[in-house]
């Protein structure tokens, strides 16, 4: 991925910098910008290139924001068949949280209007630990905003264990304030709010567990194929870990009863990069229909010498009474 952040990505923003503002300096940025990229991982080079924007743009933060704020008006979105071309504006985006931290009102502006160049889930991060009242009123206006990117902007970037973002332990502890804004956003026509939205409480669960089936539990009655959606990938951690109270939400039975034979492997030893084979019987004791999730867990070694298991999804499956079923898996093993 850091290949998104390569000369490509600095030719196209050093070409969108020079139409917006005539005097910027392309030449010196991308001297400056590819000096050393080679070596730098993708974050590394984030900040690289945002400290080389710095060189070439005003000092002073207002006038530098206002530059930016116009660069969608002159941006190269690159090739449609280039996987991470959006990683391009991730640099510009990020000026905001490193050099206009002051200056709330003007950045929260900016981001909204660069947002859709790439995400500004990154740069608000820091801005709602610093001013959690000042984000949270912009977000009850910006949840109802036309732009789903700007929607997505509210779930996303307050997301209490964001991939790749700093992590906000305010919600890690108390999560409160998030309900309200994913209540508003979990009927949302985008399923790429929606997705954000799962994601939002699939981070909750991993902390405040109770919290997130709650929240599914009043969203589940009478729901919408979308909003089951969200409920189902919302609860995909707590489902790994087997917490009997979120199968129901997902219309699996509460309390199967089954007789489950041993586990039969196909091998005692194999190779790396040949795959693990195993089955196991299922046999209904019930007097009604069953339905199941079938996950399973391998122990991995770890460099330490302890094992560290991870769940796989394995299947689902609906059981008349009585009724016996033999899955089986092939499991590839690879570093």
């Amino acid at each position: 991925m850091k290949d998104g952040l390569g000369a490509a990505a600095v030719d196209r923003i050093a070409r969108s910098l020079q139409c917006t503002w005539a005097e910027f300096d392309s030449e010196a940025f991308t001297s400056a910008a590819l000096d050393g990229i080679d070596a730098l991982e993708l974050k590394q080079r984030v900040r690289h290139l945002t400290q080389s924007l710095h060189l070439e743009l005003p000092k002073n933060f207002v006038q530098a924001a206002e530059i930016l704020s116009r660069v969608p008006q002159h941006w190269d979105f690159g090739d449609p068949d280039d996987p991470v071309r959006g990683f391009a504006a991730w640099p510009i985006i990020d000026y905001a949280a490193d050099y206009g931290l002051n200056y709330p009102e003007i950045s929260l502006e900016l981001l909204k209007n660069l947002t859709h160049l790439f995400s500004a889930e990154f740069a608000i991060r820091p801005f709602i630990q610093r001013y959690p009242d000042h984000c949270f009123a912009k977000f009850d206006l910006w949840v109802e905003d036309d732009s789903q990117h700007i929607r997505r902007l509210v779930s996303e970037g307050s997301r209490p264990r964001l991939p790749w973002g700093m992590r906000l332990q305010e919600f890690c502890t108390d999560p409160a304030p998030l309900l309200p804004l994913l209540e508003r956003l979990n009927c949302d026509p985008s399923d790429y709010v929606r997705r954000s939205v799962a994601n939002s409480i699939n981070d909750i669960s991993k902390d405040n567990a109770d919290t997130a089936i709650n929240l599914c539990q009043n969203w589940i009655t009478n729901a919408s194929s979308e909003t089951r959606w969200i409920v189902r990938h919302a609860m995909r951690s707590l489902i790994k870990q087997g917490r009997s109270d979120v199968f129901p939400l997902l219309g699996f039975s509460a309390r199967p009863k089954l007789a489950i034979s041993r586990l039969k492997l196909n091998s005692r030893q194999i190779h790396l990069g040949n795959s693990l084979e195993f089955s196991t019987q299922i046999e209904s004791k019930a007097e009604t229909t069953q339905r199941l999730a079938i996950d399973y867990a391998i122990h991995h070694r770890k460099s330490n010498g302890s094992l560290s298991p991870k769940v796989f999804k394995w299947k689902e499956v609906s059981l008349e009474a009585g009724q016996l079923v033999e899955i089986k898996k092939n499991h590839p093993i690879r570093k």
